[in-house]
């Protein structure tokens, strides 16, 4: 069933909440499998993906971590002032 968004980041953030579920799951499954090089692969393309969706985010909206803070088209820094997305940044 299809998703229906607010807007533009609130799908975004879901695509990067999405991305890091991929990441954690190939994590744990690399833990017992240090050798498939095809699952290493896809490991590398999804963290290529969240980080530029987080780069993305960042730029258009604010950076939800610091790692993409330079990213962030802002002036000034909004990090503490800047509501997360858990304290309703997406509405």
């Amino acid at each position: 069933m299809p998703k229906n968004f607010k807007n533009e980041q609130e799908k975004l953030l879901h695509s990067i909440r999405l991305m890091d579920f991929v990441i954690v799951e190939m994590n744990e499954y690399l833990d017992t499998h240090p050798d498939d090089t095809e699952a290493i692969d896809y490991l590398k393309h999804y963290v290529r993906m969240k980080n530029q969706a987080m780069r993305e985010y960042a730029s258009k909206y604010s950076p939800l971590s610091m790692a993409t803070a330079d990213a962030s088209s802002c002036k000034e820094w909004s990090w503490a002032t800047t509501p997360m997305p858990w304290e309703g940044g997406c509405n």
